[in-house]
């Protein structure tokens, strides 16, 4: 019988009860839209003054971090108004005047809406106007605005600075319409050291000597954008160029590295050429830096004419990196150059469109790779973007495509997997069903009537239902107006000797067993069918229900052919049965999605753990490296939510008896190319099998790591990341201290991370320990903090004592890593829990319920709280049981 809740449990009910409400009322906001139009477009600033051109001027102090400047902002007054409110946060204002001095200005800022209100004396007329501010902003020690970066180099400790600004930080920088509809051009200008280089969007069009040991540098000025696509780097940097069609690419790093961005820099030349001609539209800057920041965060940022990157995200050496990390390398610079046509010439009109970025950015980062690199098969190993998208999709505080952002601090939660990687899969499945040619065409139309200026998605359906010749808002709207994923149930049945299969579509979800049903969706699904073995027949929209016929009676029919549809797949009995029959003959890409649907059916309740376990027990160990990755990936989850459980000798046992053989395919040294499928399963298996505690893959990464101590040739790069963490896991002080010696005495970015995130998987409780003290030093890197605390809880296995690390130094963690540590950090971390006192404890930590943002994260984390609780009680202790039970 069920247990009467307690004071605590009810409490925590009632706040999970109405953060489901704010996100349901969220979701069902979504409203069919209309094209951009400036007016009607969502926003906080008042829209009756409208910046045309900034002209900055910054003179940033490398040693008290004080950020002092000057900007003249030409504007545009729509119509006759005494006040003018734009953007700022933590600046002080000294002197504020309109046209020359005609009128100055009374400032009053708001630190909760970011805001600077300036009143006048007498109304500003309409028409034109120069506005001048002066001020002081600051330079953070978070990678957020402009933030310094203090990085280790053979001569000692240096600093730069950089920028990173989205979605709503420029207002750190210099007051500004910070949002993305006020377009305007900027002119920059900055005052800094002589011995320093500095990169901003545009060349510089003039360098001058200024008092003492300065410089004034100015840049040319950039054409419309939005503010956040603002860029300034500087420090002790060198630049390597080549020309790519009269446009010059660059990569930026500090001294001695730019060696490294060679590979960064041939990938940029080619990219550029295959997107000018995939867009129609050539990239209109004169120059394309990508700039390699050894700090500050973590990804990459799309600035137009200047994308930084974390610096191990761009540079590789071969010394030090692996082969297979060229994948990552090229697909994170192809996805920040498809940003400077969607996103940069084209941008969203507000943070609601915020997937017109991303998830065509991700679409286009994988289609370019898979241009070039086909032999990466990037669609297809790449699976884990949907699948990641989907297991959040089908909770119930899940999100639209397309979802209403209030704030900035809500457009931050915009950046996950339901805008990238449901974005992507949509456009992929949209792109399948109108053909390439007609999809290009229509995003050649898309590109040429918004360039400089701002689009909805309505915009996009438009020009690509111009161009294809088929009707797809109602489709499109159907996935990005509307949370959920799609569920196909498919059975065949026989008439004679013929065969009928039948479609009927249900909503897809992942819930808690006692979790009330959520509401009914309805989509229009393009769904490919077709023989297993087989010509494919022709492609069915699916509204409801269909019936068609399938062949002759027992053939294996496969639903959602070659895995290009975002929805699941349900099969009945006859066809699953003749399905894994020929299981083997099958397309890898379809085995794949076979494996995936069962057991994302296992953990929405719809299927037995037996089901897919037995699935798995017929398995080849020669079988692709995608559908292994899929089954270390479910390996690895139960894992987790078994740590402190009876089931999980059971179940590790299990795990490494299914990966063991497919280990010894690939051995420790097996031949093949670096940079091969076998290259990358192996380093997965290593890692996996270390965790699953397989004695003889600990015992082998410890002898190989010791022979790497006296000889680092003597480990492939390769299996370098695969070894250290599982030689840190296992790690004694000695080991211990080794590990974090090596770290310290490394200059490469992805080194120091290699040997400090081993460190901090480290099992030992002392060890664990002294890895959260390190975190609150100035050895590390700001950017890995939060990423060591994870790791301490995650691969270490103690959240409990990082949880309480982190409440009790949270006023100085939250100083040093800014906002996003209270409102993204906590929520997500506290995830490492499956228990409902947790819960609670999330529930009521106040830090993380003061935006709307932090409440948006908060209300995520308490359901994937709640969904690991009931996959720990529910599929476990079945899993365990069948597991016995075919013992051989």
């Amino acid at each position: 019988m069920n247990k009467p809740a307690t004071h605590v449990q009810t409490a925590l009910l009632r706040r999970l009860a109405t953060a489901i409400g704010l996100l349901l009322a969220m979701a069902a906001g979504a409203q069919a839209e209309q094209t951009f139009s400036f007016d009607s477009t969502p926003g906080k600033l008042p829209k009756t003054v409208v910046p045309l051109n900034y002209a900055i001027e910054l003179t940033p102090d490398f040693t008290s971090l004080a950020l002092p400047g000057v900007e003249t902002v030409d504007i545009e007054v729509r119509a006759p108004v005494a006040q003018v409110t734009l953007n700022a946060i933590n600046t002080t204002f000294a002197e504020v005047t309109i046209d020359d001095g005609a009128q100055r200005a009374e400032v009053a800022t708001d630190a909760t809406a970011q805001t600077a209100t300036l009143t006048f004396a007498q109304p500003l007329a309409a028409g034109r106007h120069k506005l001048r501010i002066a001020f002081t902003a600051q330079i953070n020690k978070f990678g957020t605005g402009l933030f310094s970066v203090d990085y280790p180099t053979k001569a000692g400790i240096k600093r730069l600075i950089s920028s990173k600004l989205e979605p709503a930080d420029a207002r750190r920088i210099f007051p500004c319409w910070d949002e993305p509809s006020f377009k305007a051009s900027f002119a920059l200008t900055v005052v800094i050291p002589r011995n320093l280089l500095a990169v901003g969007n545009m060349p510089v069009a003039s360098e001058a000597a200024a008092a003492g040991d300065l410089k004034k540098v100015a840049f040319a000025p950039t054409p419309r954008m939005s503010s956040y696509l603002f860029v300034l780097t500087i420090g002790e940097l060198e630049r390597v160029t080549a020309d790519a069609g009269g446009v010059t690419i660059g990569v930026v790093t500090t001294e001695g590295k730019s060696g490294q961005g060679r590979f960064a820099l041939d990938s940029a030349v080619k990219l550029l050429a295959y997107y000018n001609d995939y867009f129609g539209v050539k990239y209109p800057l004169p120059k394309l830096d990508l700039i390699a920041v050894p700090g500050g965060f973590g990804g990459a940022m799309e600035n137009w004419g200047g994308i930084t990157f974390f610096e191990s995200r761009l540079l590789f050496d071969p010394a030090t990196s692996a082969q297979t990390a060229r994948r990552g390398i090229f697909a994170i610079i192809a996805h920040e150059m498809a940003h400077m046509w969607f996103g940069d010439l084209v941008t969203m009109a507000w943070w609601d469109n915020l997937w017109l970025n991303e998830g065509f950015a991700s679409w286009m980062a994988t289609k370019a790779s898979q241009q070039f690199y086909p032999q990466w098969q990037s669609w297809l190993n790449g699976y884990g973007a949907k699948q990641f998208a989907m297991a959040l999709d089908a909770r119930r505080i899940s999100h639209p495509v397309q979802q209403p952002i209030a704030d900035h601090s809500e457009a931050v939660t915009a950046f996950d997997a339901i805008t990238y990687n449901k974005g992507q899969a949509l456009i992929r499945m949209l792109e399948t069903y109108l053909g390439e040619a007609a999809f290009r065409d229509g995003i050649r139309k898309y590109m040429a009537a918004h360039a400089y200026s701002n689009s909805t998605t309505a915009d996009l359906w438009q020009a690509l239902e111009q161009s294809g010749g088929k009707t797809i808002t109602g489709i499109a709207a159907s996935f990005t107006e509307q949370d959920g994923v799609p569920l196909v149930v498919a059975e065949t049945s026989c008439d004679g000797a013929a065969q009928h299969l039948t479609l009927r579509q249900d909503r897809f979800a992942i819930a808690p067993a006692d979790a009330a049903a959520l509401p009914a969706r309805s989509w229009q699904i393009p769904v490919g069918v077709g023989p297993a073995r087989g010509k494919p027949f022709d492609e069915i929209l699916l509204q409801g229900s269909a019936e068609i016929p399938a062949g002759a009676c027992g053939d294996a029919i496969k639903v959602n052919l070659g895995d290009i549809g975002y929805y699941r797949v349900e099969y009945g009995p006859k066809n699953r049965a003749a399905l894994l029959n020929a299981f083997p003959q099958m397309q890898v890409d379809d085995r794949l999605n076979v494996v995936t649907d069962s057991w994302a059916l296992v953990q929405a309740g719809r299927a037995e753990p037996a089901s897919y376990l037995a699935l798995l027990d017929a398995r080849d160990a020669g079988d692709h490296r995608a559908v292994w990755d899929q089954v270390i990936s479910t390996f690895a989850a139960l894992n987790r939510l078994s740590r402190d459980r009876a089931e999980r000798p059971v179940i590790q046992a299990y795990a490494r008896a299914k990966l063991r053989p497919v280990f010894e395919r690939t051995g420790w040294d097996g031949g093949g190319s670096a940079d091969d499928d076998t290259a990358l399963l192996r380093a997965s298996l290593i890692s996996t099998l270390g965790d699953l505690g397989d004695a003889a893959v600990v015992t082998e990464a410890q002898r190989r790591f010791a022979a790497f101590l006296d000889d680092p040739s003597s480990l492939p790069t390769t299996l370098r990341d695969a070894v250290t963490h599982v030689v840190g896991i296992t790690a004694d002080r000695a080991t211990y201290d080794k590990l974090l010696a090596l770290a310290r005495n490394s200059t490469a970015t992805n080194e120091r991370l290699r040997y400090y995130f081993a460190a901090a998987s480290a099992r030992d409780a002392e060890l664990a320990r002294a890895t959260l003290a390190l975190t609150l030093t100035s050895e590390l890197p700001d950017t890995i903090v939060t990423g060591m605390i994870s790791t301490v809880a995650s691969a270490g296995e103690q959240p409990q004592l990082a949880w309480d690390f982190v409440q009790t130094n949270f006023d100085t963690l939250l100083a040093r890593q800014g906002p996003n540590f209270r409102d993204q950090f906590v929520p997500n971390f506290m995830t490492n829990f499956t228990d409902q006192a947790h819960a609670a404890e999330l529930a009521a930590f106040a830090p993380s319920q003061s935006t709307s943002g932090g409440r948006v994260m908060v209300a995520r984390s308490l359901q994937a709280i709640a969904i690991s609780a009931d996959l720990t009680t529910r599929v476990l202790p079945a899993a365990a049981a069948w597991i016995r039970a075919h013992k051989p």
